[in-house]
């Protein structure tokens, strides 16, 4: 029994911790769950508290009419050393030990109020109990809102359901032993806990069933027939239980008193005297006690399994969010440098292709630029209305004599001017490409997710080596474009000379070397020839851009940010290595959850094959 009771307490202890850690939900099954407990289930007005008090030996539940237990109470027994004294502890209020037991019923009824109020509603956010006495057996068990069939004023229509539902996702589960509640003063036919029990379990495996109220029955009837599984048959025995009068709960009969007066009733009764030796609280709780540790040995190997691959997986989160960080200076620069290198790494992925964005980058040459160059006023600046303007201002107070050299020049010089904004845009557009690409790579760097200072750091250095890159890139755009008005490119002038006129000079009398067609003749040969300047800079200004920007992003953007972390203090890199909060707190939860996961693992191999 030693043996039993330590591997129950055990379970007890490691379903604490869980619930303590919030471990006991989520993504698939969890420690809490692979563990057994008992569930309580009845129908309201079933007995189902003055069950769970003679297993305690206490009188500490609520009572009253209608739906009095309106949130889950997880109850844990804990079996302590004779002439230990007796206490309970909540879980919502760790540090407060109750010794008085009406106390705790009414902490249980206030702790039910602060979440639904003091009204008619349930809850189904449970309430965690402890209750530590030598006159217990370990033992968890889960007291449920009792079943009901319809709702009376105060409660929403749907409440039928709602208990239902609530109770049905304690029982359904395969670890969840069943305790079903039934009146003997009523047809066992109608019972709604053996309704629910049998749909949940068909076979009746994990199923216990409990007959409260004998000594209320008819007189002339017995429940003999359902004791001794005639009238519904389940694989457990049937345990009858004989609850405490109304009397004895308004004058505060001893529990102690009320189980000797159960015995006898059964030890004495003509009807049940032959299973007295099976009948009674204290029985029931023994009975689920060994029960209980069955279930646990037999789970054994799967709560290992899941042990061992919750520790596995608590182990991977740990090292993508982080071990904890050194405390030494050349741990901690270590450290800044490896997180630089990652983000490094990530955004040179970025550039490269290896993750998308630096595509964009291409757009920019392949659509943005080409397009803002089809958009330049040429049409304007080279009509034969401004033309002649531009070479009659030239020209001075002397006309040309064979070719407006001057007026050439300047239209060409004007022309190329606009040049410099496309290609002053094209900079622009890819800086801020570039910047959003160092926020895209920050956020997708795992290894800096849980410094936030670090983060910030690393983002403004980059961002002050883009700002730099920017403005070199944008000085040696401009001087290609100045480049290309300070040397013209001569051949293509005297080519012009060699081809025939393609249109008949004026003669006559009147002909007028100025004329429209002589201007016209002129912006289109600067045309032409800015065509060509166009064609030079579509491509070389891509490729001074990625010289210039791009280029030494992927050779140094970091590079002046690692000489001025080279120098800094212990204290400084220490405030660069600031978690977030929130993160720290993860690890800290993590942390427990492992020391859990890796103590229940031992104590369980420990305690279960002796």
């Amino acid at each position: 029994m030693a043996t039993m009771q330590s591997l129950i307490g055990l379970v007890n202890k490691i379903q604490r911790a869980c619930t303590v850690l919030g471990d006991h939900g989520g993504e698939g099954m969890s420690l809490w769950e692979a563990l057994p407990s008992v569930a309580v289930v009845g129908g309201q007005s079933s007995g189902k508290s003055s069950v769970l008090e003679s297993v305690v030996g206490r009188d500490f539940l609520p009572r009253g009419s209608g739906i009095v237990t309106r949130r889950p109470l997880v109850l844990q027994l804990h079996k302590t050393e004779d002439g230990q004294t007796e206490y309970a502890e909540f879980l919502h209020a760790p540090r407060k030990k109750y010794t008085d037991f009406a106390a705790v019923r009414k902490e249980i009824q206030d702790e039910t109020d602060r979440i639904t109020g003091k009204s008619k509603q349930i809850s189904n956010i449970p309430i965690h109990l402890s209750i530590y006495s030598p006159n217990v057996v370990n033992l968890t068990v889960i007291d449920l809102p009792g079943l009901t069939k319809v709702a009376v004023e105060g409660q929403p229509e749907t409440i039928v359901e709602d208990i239902e539902n609530m109770v049905r996702s304690y029982v359904e589960k395969p670890n969840s032993i069943i305790l079903a509640i039934s009146p003997a003063n009523q047809d066992i036919a109608t019972s709604d806990a053996i309704k629910l029990a049998r749909e949940v379990d068909p076979s009746g495996e994990r199923t216990f069933g409990v007959l409260t109220k004998l000594d209320l029955m008819d007189k002339g009837t017995n429940a003999v027939d359902v004791l001794e599984g005639r009238s519904y048959r389940l694989q457990h025995p049937w345990v009858g239980i004989v609850n405490r009068s109304q009397a004895d709960i308004n004058k505060n009969v001893d529990m102690m008193a009320a189980r000797r007066k159960e015995r006898e009733y059964f030890q004495t009764s003509p009807e049940y005297g032959h299973l007295a030796h099976k009948m009674g609280s204290e029985y029931l709780a023994k009975l689920l006690s060994k029960h209980l540790e069955n279930v646990i040995r037999q789970r054994i190997p799967s709560i290992i399994s899941l042990i061992n691959k919750t520790i596995d997986e608590l182990n991977a989160e740990l090292d993508r969010i982080g071990r904890p960080i050194a405390v030494d200076s050349g741990a901690q620069l270590y450290t800044i440098l490896e997180m630089c290198r990652a983000f490094d790494r990530v955004f040179k992925e970025h550039l490269d292709g290896g993750r998308p964005g630096g595509d964009r980058i291409y757009g920019v040459f392949d659509h943005q630029l080409p397009a803002a160059l089809k958009k330049l006023p040429f049409d304007r600046h080279l009509s034969t209305k401004n033309v002649q303007r531009v070479v009659s201002e030239a020209d001075g107070y002397q006309p040309h004599l064979i070719a407006p050299e001057q007026g050439y020049r300047r239209l060409i010089d004007g022309s190329i001017g606009y040049f410099k904004g496309p290609a002053e845009a094209s900079v622009d557009a890819v800086h801020h490409v570039m910047k959003e690409l160092v926020r895209m790579s920050i956020a997708e760097t795992e290894e800096l997710r849980r410094f936030p200072t670090l983060q910030a750091d690393i983002a403004a250095a980059a961002n002050e080596a883009l700002e730099r890159f920017r403005d070199d890139s944008r000085k040696t755009v401009t001087r290609l474009v100045d480049m290309e008005s300070s040397y013209l490119t001569v051949d293509f002038f005297r080519k012009l000379h060699l081809e025939p006129e393609k249109t008949p000079n004026p003669t006559g009398p009147h002909a007028d070397r100025y004329s429209d067609n002589h201007f016209r003749k002129i912006g289109s040969n600067v045309s032409a020839y800015i065509n060509m300047v166009c064609e030079t800079l579509k491509h070389s200004i891509p490729k001074a851009v990625v010289y210039c920007q791009v280029r030494e992003a992927k050779r140094s953007l970091l590079t002046h940010f690692y000489a001025q972390v080279g120098r800094r203090e212990k204290e400084r890199l220490g405030a660069m290595l600031d978690e977030d909060p929130a993160l720290m707190e993860r690890r800290s939860t993590i942390a427990k959850r492992l020391e859990l996961y890796k103590s229940a693992r031992d104590e369980i191999d420990a305690v279960a094959w002796k």
